[in-house]
């Protein structure tokens, strides 16, 4: 709901959102949206703007506030109102993705639950992992939009996805070439924004998550069991008598640290906010349909998914 930077990813609003609810409430599909909202009327810079100090991290913290995740979202809940029972959108479903505001943001969202709208939401690992107060000036492996917030914010992230107000996690995971992070400017208004996570997800979850006393079965939600149905995936998203058997053999007791000499399985790991780190829980083995695809360092010689259709 605000300029991406990539065409194809443009800008849209609350009058598309609506007609887009109310064609996929005929399908019974959820529409996903990023929700921020550039408000004209509040005076922080913008990231096209030629700032001095753009390699501060406070600077970029200041382009993308918490009000624009607000905004976006009080917006949004004046259409997912028809989403209720007997409303003109009944059957449609509007998901939320990567929310980084646990402040009013979370509120709005916990009393349109409580209406009745059919409406998610998720957050993502580096918002529960990281906080703006530990991000270095011209670091930009942390750039990622909505931007990591305060150590506060990350408590109470951490709170509402203890409590279910936050329903899922997911990586938005943003690869790109090292050229494009402009690491030896560190300009974090220019540098490509999105955090490098995809194969990090779970045992970041679980290494960041255990002060917090999670379990296997909540990271099987999280991770698994909801974003399975909010797909609409019948037969994935947990392990059941006639599900497709997608599995992961992991030991959670064990230790790594994720640096330059470990085995990281896409290009350019040096992009990714997690290196440096020590995490618990090392994937050991990995079954799509059954069909064993990763074991100890190695892959299968071919891919064996599928593309799956709505039907």
């Amino acid at each position: 709901m605000c300029p991406s930077g990539i065409n194809d990813f443009p800008m849209t609003n609350s009058s598309h959102i609506k007609e887009g609810l109310h064609v996929l409430a005929k399908y019974k599909r959820p529409l996903l949206v990023h929700a921020e909202m550039q408000l004209d009327s509040e005076g922080y810079p913008k990231e096209n703007d030629d700032i001095n100090d753009a390699r501060l991290y406070s600077t970029y913290l200041r382009t993308r506030p918490p009000s624009m995740e607000e905004a976006a979202i009080r917006e949004l809940l004046e259409v997912t109102k028809h989403t209720r029972a007997n409303g003109s959108a009944e059957g449609s479903h509007l998901h939320i993705v990567h929310l980084s505001d646990s402040r009013a943001s979370l509120k709005l969202l916990k009393e349109a639950k409580s209406r009745g709208d059919s409406i998610t939401v998720e957050t993502c690992p580096h918002y529960l992992a990281f906080s703006a107060e530990e991000i270095q000036d011209g670091d930009t492996r942390f750039k990622c939009s909505p931007p990591i917030r305060d150590a506060a914010n990350r408590e109470n992230l951490w709170g509402a996805l203890m409590e279910g107000q936050i329903d899922m996690l997911s990586s938005d995971h943003s690869p790109t070439i090292p050229e494009l992070k402009l690491f030896g400017e560190g300009n974090f208004l220019k540098a490509w924004g999105g955090i490098s996570s995809l194969q990090y997800v779970l045992p970041v979850t679980w290494s960041y998550g255990k002060k917090y006393g999670i379990t296997l079965n909540q990271l099987a939600s999280w991770w698994s069991e909801r974003p399975a149905k909010l797909a609409g995936q019948e037969l994935k998203g947990a392990i059941v008598s006639g599900n497709h058997a997608d599995i992961v053999v992991w030991e959670p007791n064990a230790e790594f640290e994720l640096d330059e000499n470990h085995t990281a399985y896409h290009k350019n790991p040096s992009i990714s906010a997690y290196m440096g780190t020590r995490l618990s829980g090392k994937v050991l083995a990995t079954f799509v349909r059954g069909n064993l695809v990763y074991k100890e360092g190695e892959h299968a010689p071919a891919a064996c998914g599928v593309p799956i259709l709505a039907k």
